[in-house]
């Protein structure tokens, strides 16, 4: 029995937190870029004593290993896996803890590789709402999940998880430049622990009264130049882009389109006619409008 999932990154540009007693109601409104650089996750399953191992490019002492090992739990929960022996093999290239959705990804590749694997009952949304719900436990990120699942630059319009929560899409045309698809161009400076912000009271009213009104601006405005501007507002507004990164944002802005913070990670992202930039160390995507899949 296995499976293998590519599950892409995601960048948030603004965001507002939305709290609910019920997780699968809990998360965040606010927009972002599903990338090209993703998670591919390779599952195998054996009938033998319940054993869960799990690597992360090859390391199985990873700490991201916690939020895939939280997401077979939630599983384990809903089915009898005690015979099976599962393997699970995340590989990617993207930093993690920098604002790129990675922990998210793990989770839905673990998700929905198990379900394929192991035939069980569920749907898509309810392979990602499981995903949804070890984030959450796991106070790893609000919105990426069911962003990852979309694809595209998405707007997510209500709350929750996969299932639950609503998405929209700024329409692809206007991702283009004379027919030829832009480039995502991002420079890490370091990790952000999630948590620290998210479950912050005071974080989270400076992120909630700066993203409040962004999102029906862009809904007013859907288009890559509203999406990144709206993005460096809230980066400025709410101090989450501390001075060293906001030199490599400036540098970024005066050669592209626009750039702005991943939130939330110590990261610059900016949207380029051209995969060209002063700024070493760059990873370059582009943005990927299928969301996550099995391969």
């Amino acid at each position: 029995m296995k499976s293998s999932i590519f599950v892409p990154s995601h960048i948030t540009g603004f965001f507002e937190i939305l709290d609910h007693r019920d997780p699968l109601k809990k998360g965040s409104r606010g927009a972002g870029m599903v990338l090209d650089n993703g998670i591919t996750t390779n599952i195998k399953i054996t009938e033998d004593k319940g054993t869960v191992n799990i690597k992360i490019n090859d390391n199985p002492r990873s700490k991201l290993a916690s939020i895939s090992m939280k997401t077979v739990e939630l599983i384990k929960n809903r089915f009898n896996l005690d015979d099976k022996k599962i393997r699970i093999d995340h590989q990617f290239k993207i930093p993690i803890g920098t604002g790129f959705g990675v922990s998210a990804a793990c989770a839905l590749g673990t998700s929905i590789g198990l379900v394929k694997a192991l035939d069980l009952p569920l749907t898509y949304q309810g392979a990602g709402a499981i995903a949804h719900l070890a984030e959450i436990e796991m106070k790893s990120g609000l919105g990426d999940v069911i962003a990852e699942m979309t694809g595209g630059v998405v707007i997510r319009t209500h709350e929750g998880s996969p299932g639950w929560g609503r998405t929209d899409k700024i329409i692809q045309n206007s991702l283009k430049r004379n027919n030829q698809e832009l480039f995502i161009i991002s420079k890490t400076l370091g990790e952000i622990q999630t948590s620290h912000i998210i479950e912050d009271p005071i974080w989270k009213k400076k992120i909630n009264q700066t993203g409040k009104n962004l999102l029906k601006k862009l809904l007013e405005t859907p288009n890559i130049e509203t999406f990144i501007k709206l993005s460096k507002k809230f980066a400025e507004e709410t101090l989450l882009m501390n001075s060293e990164l906001k030199e490599v944002v400036d540098i970024m802005e005066e050669e592209t389109i626009g750039a702005s913070m991943a939130m939330l990670g110590n990261t610059a992202f900016a949207i380029s006619e051209t995969p060209d930039s002063s700024v070493e160390g760059v990873i370059i995507s582009k943005i990927d409008d299928r969301g996550c899949r099995l391969i």
